[in-house]
């Protein structure tokens, strides 16, 4: 059936010699397909999984609610699963979060913060601030107004004459630091460029858009806390609303909740997908501020609503599939007992040491494997090569799900992996990359 198909961020012409996998069911770490060969699902199939495929509790929980509604427009009505949520985040997310927008996706979710920065500063006095800040090299997402925010890359360049102009500031590269520091030890210095730009479009600025402790599409590229505390003071100054996108970085991937819990600090706005429902059901939130809120509550006739819907908004399915994360996580204590430094040192041992890794890097049980044609000046293989594309197929071949970002591969499993699964995956991890570029 693969004529009628056009599947998503795939150059279909790929399959002609490398035939798409006909999954039939899932469980735990393992996709398998119609004949039975097994696939371990090391990124999370794009990062929802979090607790694995087909958790008996949530898969449990959603039944029920089946049997009671499968769904009812958030408009006029509300419903107990939704309200149990928010008040179970409100709990547990960084001090003043507290308002709830739901949405289906992680892009809407970002999208909604944006207009809601945009009309919140038009309602408080501030109409002038209309332009959006974000850094360099980031990925929130494939709508047109996300698409602004990211990076002037494969994602974005064709479209750029759609896109907004948006303000992009180049951030922190661990990896190559201009400074010569280390993220372990740094102390944020790279804020630098981010302070210029605030000096030249502060006034103007709406909102600064970033993705806390990574920049996930751009290789996992893991910086310093220190760098969100000083972005926070920044938007402070400058009447800047912080939008946080912890559409990856949420629940649990940084060995925290919350990413922005590593600084300490609280956004104006945190953005929340994936994880949410453990992949079961599409779901995102958009959560805000009381002082945010209050910009919009106000007689009708005032004309200050926030006027944005979707069709799917509060779904009560996802509702509880997302409180039932939350139960596991908590009854289960799923962030006290991962095996992530476990991971990260058999990672290390395996190919720290290897002619073309110039550096493995880690935040939770996120690991990133920076590969280099050259480790001593870290110079990037040429991307006509496809370093990371050879490598997905060779480890699709032994079982491996690897979708290296570039020539990033990367391990982004559930949360409840096991130092079995660890060992075996890592296994198959260098034999592909040493089937391809040697030992």
């Amino acid at each position: 059936m693969k004529q009628y198909i056009w599947h998503p961020c795939t150059q279909m012409k790929d399959h002609e010699e490398f035939p798409l996998v006909m999954a039939d069911r899932a469980e735990g770490i393992y996709i398998y397909d119609e004949t039975g060969n097994a696939y371990m699902d090391i990124i999370s199939s794009w990062w929802c999984n979090l607790l694995g495929h087909g958790n008996l509790r949530i898969k449990e929980a959603v039944k029920q609610q089946l049997d009671k509604m499968e769904h009812v427009m958030f408009a006029g009505f509300t419903h107990r699963p939704a309200e149990e949520l928010c008040q179970r985040l409100a709990g547990l997310l960084p001090t003043g979060l507290e308002k709830f927008f739901f949405v289906d996706n992680g892009s809407t979710s970002v999208e909604v913060a944006m207009k809601m920065s945009f009309q919140y500063h038009h309602q408080t006095g501030a109409p002038e601030k209309q332009k959006f800040m974000t850094l360099a090299n980031g990925y929130h997402g494939e709508t047109l107004g996300v698409l602004s925010m990211g990076g002037m890359d494969f994602y974005a360049q064709m479209y750029k004459p759609l896109l907004l102009d948006a303000i992009h500031v180049e951030g922190p590269d661990c990896y190559q630091c201009p400074y010569g520091l280390d993220r372990d030890t740094c102390r944020g210095e790279c804020i630098e460029m981010a302070e210029n730009a605030f000096k030249e479009h502060g006034h103007e600025t709406t909102a600064f858009l970033f993705e806390p402790m990574f920049q996930g599409a751009a290789g996992m590229r893991i910086y310093s806390p220190e760098y969100i505390k000083k972005l926070r003071k920044l938007c402070d100054v400058y009447n800047v609303n912080l939008i946080a996108d912890e559409i990856a970085a949420g629940y649990g991937r940084t060995g925290r909740l919350f990413a922005c819990e590593h600084a300490g600090i609280t956004p104006d706005f945190m953005c929340l997908s994936k994880g949410l429902t453990g992949g079961f059901l599409p779901m995102a939130l958009t959560v805000t501020t009381d002082k945010i809120y209050e910009a919009f509550y106000a007689d009708f006739n005032d004309k200050k609503a926030f006027v944005h819907s979707t069709t799917y908004s509060g779904n009560p399915m996802a509702c509880t599939a997302a409180i039932e994360v939350l139960n596991i996580l908590e009854e289960e204590q799923i962030l006290e007992h991962t095996e992530k430094e476990y991971l990260n040192k058999i990672l290390r041992q395996a190919l720290g040491a290897h002619k073309n890794v110039g550096e493995i890097r880690s935040i939770g049980l996120i690991n990133a494997i920076e590969l280099a044609e050259d480790r001593s000046t870290k110079k990037a293989f040429d991307p006509e090569n496809r370093i990371g594309y050879q490598i997905y197929k060779e480890a699709m071949k032994r079982g491996l799900l690897l979708r290296p970002m570039g020539d990033v591969p990367y391990f982004n499993p559930p949360l409840n992996l096991t130092r079995q699964e660890a060992d075996k995956a890592v296994d198959i991890c260098t034999q592909s990359i040493e089937a391809v570029l040697g030992r």
